[in-house]
């Protein structure tokens, strides 16, 4: 299967999706670590991860699916959000909360 189509239908299918380097328990960058402790502080439970230091394909195809460089990569909803440094933002401002509370209604 296309890598484009798996992410388009990994990005769909679950309401927050977070592509990062490693897991949730076992991150394996600080901004991915960063990226995993702002969504569970902020109440996710469910979170869909996608270890792209795991596929190759992943890795580089997320960076052309949503034409950002950087992972983590946070979708909500089938949206791009952005990387660590907008969630934090995000996070900081309470604009992150309402976003994933409405997702997640």
């Amino acid at each position: 299967m296309d890598v484009q189509k798996i992410i388009h239908e990994q990005v769909t299918t679950h309401p927050v999706v977070l592509y990062m380097k490693g897991t949730p328990a076992m991150p394996r960058c600080g901004f991915s670590a960063a990226a995993t402790q702002i969504l569970k502080v902020s109440g996710v439970q469910n979170l869909f991860t996608v270890d792209v230091l795991s596929d190759e394909g992943i890795r580089q195809g997320i960076k052309e699916y949503a034409n950002w460089p950087t992972i983590p990569q946070l979708y909500i909803k089938g949206e791009f959000v952005g990387g660590s440094d907008i969630m934090k933002e995000m996070f900081d401002s309470g604009e992150l909360k309402k976003l994933l509370d409405e997702a997640l209604a």
